[in-house]
């Protein structure tokens, strides 16, 4: 059986975790984020969670090594034999060409880059209409699933809130660094023969993951 060796590529709250839950239903193949990567390897103070945490504590960048020996690892276990979706690596190219050399050692190689392009107004109303339970995290949206009261959480009756992370005005800077960094990656992978991007209400289709997969060509 052929490997479906999958990188994902959009900016913030341009539908990756949608599309990837879609995708690994649909192809029985896990979905390997690095903000994952980095809670389990900190929670579980493994080697690599240990010398990332070094970094975070001096406020220091965690070096693209650390991280990719992070993935290296994740990689290489046995729910990943008949392929796998990357979310949130790599985010430039230096990490890519990291990645090439990882998948190489491993006589594997990427089959596709999935890219998600959504306009930058349109993410800006998505993140800043997100709300999070302060006491449970239950997550809602103004437009997309709004509480039953507003600004009142229908499963524990905690208060909502906006995040940091979702204001308007944070939401623009983190696209800004998103344009800077991960955008030649769309470049990198283009030239290369393995982008395909995916129709703009693709990762809306939640009835159907072997929908989605068969409208991108993985069925």
């Amino acid at each position: 059986m052929k490997k479906t060796n999958l990188i994902l590529l959009g900016a913030p709250g341009s539908g990756k975790g949608t599309l990837a839950a879609l995708l690994c239903k649909a192809l029985g193949i896990p979905q390997v984020a690095t903000g994952d990567l980095f809670r389990n390897n900190l929670k579980d103070g493994t080697p690599l969670g240990t010398l990332a945490k070094s970094y975070m504590d001096k406020g220091e960048l965690v070096p693209d090594g650390v991280t990719a020996d992070m993935v290296k690892d994740r990689l290489a276990q046995p729910d990943t034999k008949s392929g796998f979706i990357l979310d949130g690596f790599p985010r430039t190219v230096a990490q890519a060409e990291l990645l090439e050399n990882i998948l190489s050692d491993m006589s594997e190689k990427i089959t596709g880059v999935l890219y998600l392009e959504v306009p930058d107004d349109e993410i800006v109303e998505r993140l800043s209409g997100r709300l999070v339970c302060e006491k449970c995290q239950m997550p809602f949206h103004v437009t997309y699933s709004p509480p039953k009261v507003a600004g009142i959480c229908d499963k524990c009756g905690g208060k909502l809130y906006v995040r940091d992370d979702d204001k308007p005005e944070t939401v623009r800077k983190r696209l800004e660094v998103y344009r800077s960094n991960t955008l030649p990656l769309v470049k990198f992978y283009s030239a290369k023969g393995l982008l395909k991007e995916v129709p703009p209400t693709l990762d809306k289709i939640h009835s159907s993951p072997e929908e989605a997969a068969k409208k991108l060509g993985l069925l």
